[in-house]
């Protein structure tokens, strides 16, 4: 990720997406850092066509707002994949079709969706799709007067680039200031999704020694020719400390 993620002192959620530097395949990167109990009391597990985030202490993380900390982070298709930092990621998935574009897939998904009701940060839903051999990423934020604000953005598919959003700026204070513009542009180096997920989650952790954020990674490599060929690595924190 050329340094960027260790650069953002607390990004909250994030999505990557781009083509991986051995090119035919392409590289879905969803991560995870908290800086409450709630939050940290989280991992990452592999199931039932997804890649779900759910809970590794029961009682922390109802000390927390369980709707937004409990949700399917990936969902796979047959036609494509879908992620993102909400229950939103099912609507998304729904609408892979063989038929329809990233933007399109997106746009009509989130179209009933607001930002997270987590005052006074209001946190920004990130989602992403891969369909059709091209992929899209979105940002639903909140505006100034309290208006829901929606991005859509394509990402080009070159090999070993991609594109990265998170749900916030990345410096750490109260409130959280939310990611605005357009998606980071990354590079994305090696082949295996076990290569990627380790790389972003060395990235995510602290320089100094100071409080570890870091929650969760997961990585997803997909066939750009069938997007059902899945390669999965997750690294959770709880299962390494």
């Amino acid at each position: 990720m050329t340094g960027l993620l260790a650069r953002l002192e607390y990004p909250g959620r994030l999505i990557a997406m781009g083509l991986a530097s051995a090119g035919a395949r392409t590289v879905i990167v969803y991560a995870i850092t908290g800086r409450s109990p709630s939050s940290q009391a989280r991992k990452l597990v592999l199931r039932n066509r997804g890649i779900w985030a759910q809970p590794t202490d029961e009682d922390v993380l109802k000390k927390g707002n369980v709707d937004l900390l409990v949700y399917p982070a990936l969902l796979f298709g047959q036609a494509g994949v879908a992620v993102s930092n909400g229950k939103q990621t099912a609507d998304i998935r729904d609408g892979l079709t063989s038929g329809a574009g990233p933007v399109s897939v997106l746009s009509k998904a989130l179209a009933a969706w607001d930002f997270e009701p987590d005052a006074p940060i209001f946190t920004p839903r990130i989602s992403g799709c891969f369909v059709r051999g091209s992929a899209g990423l979105s940002l639903v934020r909140r505006g100034e007067s309290g208006e829901t604000l929606r991005s859509y953005f394509e990402v080009p598919l070159r090999e070993g680039e991609g594109r990265l959003v998170s749900t916030y700026e990345g410096p750490n204070r109260d409130p959280l200031p939310s990611f605005t513009g357009e998606p980071h542009r990354v590079e994305l180096h090696g082949g295996s999704a076990r290569e990627t997920a380790e790389t972003v989650y060395r990235e995510l952790g602290p320089v100094l020694p100071e409080k570890d954020f870091r929650v969760a990674v997961a990585c997803v490599s997909a066939s750009l020719s069938r997007p059902d060929d899945l390669e999965v690595h997750i690294i959770n924190r709880h299962e390494r400390t």
